[in-house]
């Protein structure tokens, strides 16, 4: 995983997570991502690639459902479950506290049906069902330096922006699909339990399934 850039004059309240190799593939590196599995939507951590075997410690796990009201949530070894509410695109979010002072927002959707962003950190369609994306920070377009794609097949990329700070490509084969974006907040400050973390990052994924 890498990071993404936002410009200052569009999205002061990010700047860039700059991150070196050796740190992205530290546990830091680690994502949320949704996957269908028939009626239920399962989350998985880690990276698509390399799922963990085991569930990260997390905070406020939760399905995001619309008008908030509560789903149900499995917990398994290492995945959980739910069933979405509704017809459209399912979504997951959860906080996580490392032991050396960074907290980390996930925030995972499944789905590209829905060109409204809901959670804080979305990458959204330009259109239903297309394959031009727009990241979105709490309701405001800004434009990201990369987004990296892993897929169930093993295949991976890293998208770059178009000058309307978009990221297209064109789903070549069946399978699931995640694209990952990572931020880190400007001078932001979050305090839990008593304890400031200054070092606050918000990790976003997007998946969607290409059928045979």
């Amino acid at each position: 995983m890498t990071a993404f850039r936002i410009s200052r004059s569009v999205a002061p309240a990010l700047a860039v997570l700059a991150l070196s190799l050796s740190l992205a593939q530290s546990a830091h590196a680690d994502y949320l991502w949704l996957q269908r599995a028939g009626a239920q939507a399962r989350v998985f951590a880690g990276e698509l690639p390399k799922p963990l075997a085991q569930l990260p410690a997390l905070r406020d796990a939760k399905p995001v459902a619309p008008e908030g009201q509560p789903l149900a949530l499995e917990t398994a070894a290492n995945h959980f479950a739910f069933t979405p509410a509704a017809p459209g695109d399912a979504r997951f979010t959860a906080t996580r506290t490392d032991t050396d002072g960074v907290l980390t927002y996930f925030q995972a959707k499944f789905g590209r049906s829905e060109t409204k962003a809901v959670n804080d950190l979305e990458l959204v369609p330009t259109e239903a069902g297309g394959n031009t994306f727009q990241l979105v920070f709490k309701g405001r377009p800004v434009a990201a330096s990369q987004v990296n794609v892993d897929t169930s097949e093993g295949w991976r990329r890293v998208l770059t922006p178009a000058k309307d700070g978009t990221v297209s490509f064109e789903p070549s084969f069946p399978g699931l699909y995640v694209l990952e974006v990572s931020a880190r907040v400007d001078n932001g400050a979050v305090t839990l339990d008593g304890k400031k973390y200054t070092d606050v990052r918000h990790t976003a994924t997007l998946s969607f399934e290409v059928p045979r």
